[in-house]
């Protein structure tokens, strides 16, 4: 059976969309692929970050809530994002880049970059060597060299990952190390790994609200689906997410995962050139367009039209 290809999209929580604009596209050199809203709560933005056109495992994606107190990581949640950076070069503009912007980071034993941004989401650069092809922006400022180049992994706070090892195992995860496992399918992977809370989770702004992994389409959800009823999961049907199709539940540990296609993309209602140039809505929250820009914060896609 065909596997999972590594992860999909992280989704995470910001209370300030222009700042989030601010640090993501403009400071870390990710495109804004999409600029929409919350499909289950249309008066808050949902903002989408990728690599130059989108691509399933280079996707950051933000629901903002306007005014949140600021998040703690804890039990059953994602605390830490991994990016590639191509090189020990990479690591060394990034020091200087984000230093230059007042982002203090700090170097592990191992060379590994770590940072966070201004709401407390923490981010590690790692020079990697994976055959997975790069994921990159073509960002003013940002060398193709020394870009992110799509997510390595992800670690979560659980106290007891035994518990989750069945489910994971199920979906086809491989397991590398204690606490440790690994999505591999033809062309991309990721690692998955789980450390012990320090203290009790709020969300808020600045923490990861799901995990995403990359299926095919809606037959490959559906037989993930199964797997993971059969291992334990309480999964919601097949929903229509317009960019993509997707499947929740939560692991053992407390995380949301999400199951999401690859088989839409984000140019199904705007061409490549101008991704993320205009706001775009579903099509049940199309009537309210004229409310909904009233109540959204104006904010600009630093790139208003990128070649091809």
């Amino acid at each position: 059976m065909p596997a999972l290809e590594g992860l999909h999209h992280i989704t995470a929580i910001t209370a300030d969309a222009p700042r989030n604009v601010g640090f993501y596209a403009r400071l870390l050199g990710l495109r804004l692929v999409k600029k929409t809203v919350n499909f289950d709560s249309p008066d808050a933005y949902h903002l989408y970050y990728a690599d130059e056109r989108g691509t399933p495992g280079s996707v950051l994606t933000f629901f903002e809530l306007p005014g949140a107190a600021r998040g703690r990581h804890g039990e059953g949640m994602p605390y830490s994002i991994a990016w590639r950076v191509g090189s020990a070069g990479a690591l060394g503009f990034w020091s200087e880049r984000l230093a230059g912007a007042g982002v203090a980071t700090a170097h592990d034993n191992e060379g590994a970059l770590s940072f966070v941004d201004h709401e407390g989401l923490e981010h590690v650069l790692i020079a990697e060597d994976v055959p997975d092809a790069p994921l990159l922006a073509d960002a003013p400022g940002v060398p193709a060299e020394h870009a992110l180049q799509g997510f390595a992994g992800v670690r979560a706070y659980g106290s007891r990952p035994a518990a989750s090892a069945p489910l994971l195992e199920a979906l086809g995860f491989a397991s590398s190390g204690q606490a440790s496992w690994q999505l591999a399918g033809e062309q991309r992977r990721a690692w998955w790994r789980y450390d012990a809370p320090p203290e009790r989770g709020i969300q808020g702004a600045g923490s990861i609200h799901h995990v995403a992994w990359s299926a095919a389409d809606d037959g490959e959800l559906e037989r993930f689906r199964a797997l993971a009823t059969e291992a334990g999961a309480h999964a919601t049907p097949i929903i229509d997410r317009q960019y993509f199709h997707s499947v929740y539940f939560r692991e053992p540990s407390g995380v949301l995962f999400e199951l999401a296609s690859r088989d839409i993309g984000f140019t199904i209602d705007e061409p490549l050139r101008s991704l993320g140039s205009e706001l775009k809505l579903p099509p049940r929250h199309e009537a309210a367009r004229e409310q909904l820009e009233r109540r959204l914060t104006p904010i600009d896609n630093p790139r208003t039209a990128s070649a091809t």
